[in-house]
């Protein structure tokens, strides 16, 4: 898709479905070993994990056609940097876009549905996500992250997703790499309920200093790896929030735990919210602050989001 397309998508679709976590549910089968260092980028090159990494995407685009809604998935590239995936020892394999051309398969397996699903090429900070102090400076993500933003941009998604980031500066150089590398792209921040990101940054403050500095600037931003309540309180704060903010984040990709992001990283147990409740809570910011593109992320599989796409498709 072309920024046109992706522009009338957003603004036209009532809503779109996201995926559920991917990663977290692979952490959870004692069957796998997530990689040290790219976590479950290298899946596609063993037939048993590649196997378990469509299942789990299946099942997401199978709820998406069965309540025919417009479905966003990521391509499994969350830790795939150069740096990473050289110390992965997988230097010789095209590892963001044969990730790409794995979803692409799935997708196109799909038939008519198929045309409904979107795939972002994914990608992250380089450190912690839940360290915004191992942040890296402005000048310095661009440079780093501008290996994977080229690769994924030109592997075929239809944009690139810089996600879980917990700080400014980084966010910034991650938005400049992504505008650099020619495709639209989104960001999408960790949030707490008081309306910033992890390093304090005011969400109002963050927009609009990526805005300003990057052109050209995101197509949209998102939050994700924030639980729902926490969104809510987050885009409504009277001061860290604005107006500007809830037009500018369109969606959430939410956790199953109101925990702060310290204890939830601290957590050795899965929180795990009720599918029905999760359902409910996320399926209600569709209304109420307005966001279109909702999914799950940690503590969620697929009961989470049929619950969520049961609710979503009462509002087509």
């Amino acid at each position: 898709m072309n920024i046109d397309e992706l522009k009338e998508l957003f603004e036209k679709s009532h809503c779109i479905l996201g995926e559920g976590a991917v990663i977290e549910r692979l952490r959870r089968n004692s069957d796998f070993e997530l990689d040290p260092h790219i976590v479950n980028s290298a899946f596609i090159y063993d037939e048993h994990k590649r196997a378990a990494l469509a299942k789990i995407y299946q099942e997401y685009m199978d709820i998406g056609r069965d309540y025919d809604l417009p479905l966003l998935l990521s391509t499994p590239t969350w830790r795939a940097s150069r740096l990473r995936i050289k110390d992965a020892g997988y230097e010789a394999k095209d590892v963001n876009a044969d990730n790409f051309r794995f979803l692409d398969a799935l997708r196109k397996n799909c038939g008519e549905y198929g045309k409904k699903i979107i795939i972002s090429g994914l990608m992250s900070c380089k450190g912690d996500a839940y360290a915004p102090g191992d942040a890296l400076s402005t000048d310095e993500a661009r440079e780093f992250h501008q290996w994977q933003a080229d690769k994924l941009a030109d592997s075929g998604v239809d944009f690139t997703l810089a996600a879980t980031l917990p700080a400014l500066d980084e966010a910034k150089g991650l938005a400049l790499a992504l505008a650099g590398a020619g495709k639209p792209y989104v960001i999408s921040f960790i949030a707490r309920p008081e309306g910033t990101m992890l390093d304090g940054t005011p969400l109002k403050k963050a927009i609009a200093a990526i805005d300003d500095a990057v052109s050209p600037k995101p197509l949209a931003y998102m939050l994700n790896c924030t639980h729902a309540s926490f969104t809510k309180a987050a885009l409504m704060h009277e001061t860290n929030s604005s107006s500007m903010v809830r037009t500018r984040v369109i969606g959430l990709f939410a956790n199953t735990a109101a925990l702060s992001p310290e204890d939830l990283n601290n957590s050795s147990d899965l929180v795990e919210e009720d599918p029905e409740t999760f359902g409910r809570q996320v399926a209600e910011l569709n209304s109420s602050p307005g966001l279109k593109m909702l999914g799950g992320c940690c503590g969620t599989d697929e009961r989470h989001i049929k619950a969520l796409a049961s609710r979503l498709a009462l509002k087509k």
